[in-house]
């Protein structure tokens, strides 16, 4: 199924103002300690991974090693039964019609 005109252009959008605008945010300012701004962070690096691989493969650094060390944290959290994976119900959903 195609997808309309309109879904490719906003996220097109989306991937070239909106998310570095965001994200290079979060490259500038102090992570600080662990804590909810980092498990927060790590989700929406996650998500975007998710709904957005291709765009996401671009580096984020200071995320991508905040995302690394959030991960080490809750390894057995993430590795378990309870953590549901992304799915097409969520925030972050993947549409493979937009990928191109």
């Amino acid at each position: 199924m195609a997808a309309p005109a309109a879904a490719h252009h906003r996220r097109l959008d989306f991937l070239k103002n909106r998310l570095p605008k965001y994200l290079g945010y979060f490259e500038r300012v102090e992570l600080g300690p662990f804590s909810y701004v980092n498990l927060s962070l790590f989700q929406m690096i996650e998500g975007l991974r998710y709904a957005f691989p291709r765009a996401m493969r671009r580096k984020y650094r200071k995320l991508e090693r905040n995302r690394d060390a959030v991960e080490r944290r809750l390894e057995r959290y993430l590795s378990s039964e309870r953590r549901i994976p992304f799915n097409q119900m969520g925030i972050f959903r993947h549409y493979p019609e937009l990928e191109r």
